[in-house]
C-alpha cells in the first residue's frame, strides 16, 4: 500500500463533493489537507452553485478543515480561470500538497481536463466516486445522511420550481427521466447542510428564489437553528 498523499478536495459545498470527502476520510490513500473552492468575487458566492461563501465557510468549520478560496472575476474566461487556479495550486504544492480530489462521477472529458491541468503542476488528480452509476450514488448520499438542498436549477433541463427542494427520495421520484439523479450534466446543483462528517448541522433558512436567465437560484441564508432547513425546505414547493 502506497503512502497517503496530502490532498486538497475541490469543494463546491454540494452533495457530490460531500460523498467524495466521506470516501476520502475512509481511505488510506489520501490525507486531507483542506478544501478548495472558487468564489465569484463580485457576488461573494460559490461559482455556478450560487451559494453564499459564508455557508461554505461554516461547512469547512464543521469539517475541521481549512478552506482555500480562489477568487474569480465575473465574467471569468477559461484562460483567467486556469491562471488563477494554477497560481493557487502552485502555492499549495509549494506548501506540501500532492493531489487534488474531485466529486466528478461520470463526465470523462471533465476528468481528462482536470488530470491534464494538474499534471502540468506536478499534482495528481483523485476521483473517489468516479465511474459509479449516478442512481446508486444518489441513493448512497441519501442513505448516509448527506442532506442537501437544490440551490441552482437549469430551466432548460429541469423545471425551475425544483429550486429550494430538499435532495431526498421524494425528489428523485419526481425528476423527469431525462434528468440525471445526481444532476451530473448540470441540471441542478446543491448545498449540503448536514453530513455524517459534520460536527453538527449547518443552520440555514430559505431566502428568495431568483430567476436569472436560464437559471433559478434558491438563496439559502444562515439561520439560528440547525434543523431549520429540514423544517422549512423539505419539499414545500411542488
Amino acid at each position: 500500500m502506497g503512502r497517503a498523499l496530502r490532498t486538497l478536495l475541490s469543494w463546491s459545498g454540494g452533495k457530490d463533493c460531500a460523498l467524495a470527502l466521506h470516501e476520502l476520510l475512509a481511505s488510506q490513500d489520501a490525507q486531507l489537507a483542506g478544501l478548495l473552492t472558487t468564489v465569484n468575487e463580485s457576488a461573494a458566492r460559490v461559482s455556478i452553485h450560487g451559494s453564499r461563501i459564508e455557508l461554505v465557510r461554516q461547512q469547512a468549520a464543521r469539517l475541521g478543515l481549512p478552506l482555500l478560496e480562489v477568487a474569480l472575476p465575473d465574467p471569468c474566461s477559461n484562460r483567467a480561470y486556469e491562471q488563477l487556479m494554477g497560481a493557487a495550486l502552485s502555492q499549495a504544492a509549494a506548501e506540501g500538497v500532492e493531489a487534488v480530489a474531485f466529486g466528478d462521477i461520470s463526465l470523462r472529458d471533465v476528468r481528462e481536463y482536470r488530470e491534464t491541468q494538474l499534471a502540468r503542476l506536478g499534482l495528481k488528480a483523485i476521483f473517489p466516486i468516479f465511474g459509479r452509476a449516478t442512481s446508486e450514488v444518489a441513493q448512497a448520499q441519501i442513505g448516509l445522511g448527506i442532506r442537501a438542498i437544490l440551490t441552482c436549477v437549469d430551466q432548460r433541463r429541469l423545471p425551475g420550481h425544483f429550486a429550494g427542494r430538499r435532495f431526498d427520495a421524494s425528489l428523485l421520484a419526481e425528476l423527469p427521466l431525462s434528468v440525471d439523479p445526481c444532476g451530473e450534466s448540470g441540471e441542478f446543483h446543491t448545498l449540503v447542510w448536514d453530513s455524517p462528517d459534520f460536527s453538527d448541522p449547518l443552520a440555514v433558512v430559505p431566502g428568495p428564489v431568483v430567476e436569472r436567465g436560464e437559471f433559478v437560484f434558491a438563496d439559502l441564508q444562515l439561520g439560528r437553528e440547525p434543523h431549520s432547513a429540514d423544517r422549512e425546505a423539505s419539499g414545500s414547493r411542488p
